[in-house]
């Protein structure tokens, strides 16, 4: 007997914005994000791991979840799932600088 098990990945999409996020970022980051995001994100993406964890509340951008990456962990991805239409809305990367994070060029509270 044989069983299928039907799944598919999630597509990924960027807001906007997040392009000038990148911006800001170093260069030599940008793959290392783009790759990352790609493993961790398009194939359920809604498993708490330990650098990818469900926020106590959502963000004021609309993100339901936090990815982690880089060189400790120093890069955040902020996005939300939409399970019905398999889809993942990257909302936003930032940096986080100790207590701060920073998107874009501006510092943001969570």
């Amino acid at each position: 007997m044989v069983i299928v098990t039907s799944w598919r990945a999630y597509e990924l999409l960027y807001a906007p914005v997040v392009k000038g996020h990148l911006r800001v970022l170093e260069l030599k980051y940008h793959s290392l994000i783009r790759d990352t995001i790609e493993l961790r994100l398009k194939h359920h993406p809604e498993i708490e791991t330990t650098n990818r964890k469900p926020l106590k509340r959502p963000v004021f951008f609309g993100a339901t979840w936090e990815l982690r990456i880089g060189p400790n962990n120093r890069f955040r991805v902020f996005y939300k799932v939409d399970r019905s239409n398999h889809r993942v809305a990257i909302l936003a990367i930032g940096e986080k600088q100790g207590q701060r994070l920073i998107l874009g060029r501006e510092e943001v509270q969570l």
